[in-house]
């Protein structure tokens, strides 16, 4: 006994399931190109900042460690000697400490000693407190992907916002002024 041909709508099921499939891909990539790559989740938002305690940058006198960032609001710069986009956002780091605008620690982060204390000798030190996280953990506690990224931290120690590369200063005027005077106002 011969066997029936396939039914008309297996073929077109057939014949379509890669379209909806192509379509389907295009959806999610199209989804995908109207992300802000610099806001990135972090699952440590709203939560309070990780337990560490680094030793000062060599030349400098205080290091950082979470204990210090409670009390005051207070931001925090993830930066590095060997970082091109550090550099680059550094003369608005100072440009703040000098205006006093806000509290700056500074993470040093993968840096061999010489070359970060050079770096701040070099370019100025914009930072109340400096950490040397020589090799990495404190920044993987704080879920650093790369640098420079900077965290602002409200009075109760915990992590409210994360900026990821450098800041501008449209980001300085925009968002991160304007999140300090409202955490400073809370």
């Amino acid at each position: 006994m011969a066997q029936a041909p396939a039914s008309v709508a297996t073929l077109r099921i057939t014949r379509l399931w890669p379209v909806a499939v192509l379509v389907a891909l295009i959806a999610l990539l199209g989804v995908g190109l109207t992300l802000n790559p610099r806001e990135v989740p972090s699952a440590l938002m709203n939560k309070a900042v990780p337990q560490f305690d680094l030793p000062a940058v060599k030349g400098r006198s205080q290091g950082l460690a979470s204990s210090e960032l409670r009390g005051q609001v207070s931001v925090v710069n993830v930066f590095a000697s060997w970082c091109t986009a550090c550099r680059d956002e550094h003369p608005l780091w100072m440009d703040l400490s000098a205006r006093s605008a806000l509290v700056v620690h500074g993470l040093n982060y993968k840096d061999r000693p010489d070359d970060a204390a050079r770096w701040l000798g070099e370019l100025g030190d914009p930072y109340t407190r400096t950490g040397a996280d020589v090799d990495g953990r404190a920044g993987i506690e704080w879920g650093v992907y790369g640098v420079p990224e900077t965290f602002v931290v409200d009075k109760r120690g915990v992590i409210r916002h994360k900026i990821i590369g450098a800041i501008t200063p449209a980001i300085v005027e925009k968002r991160l002024l304007p999140l300090v005077r409202e955490l400073q106002a809370e």
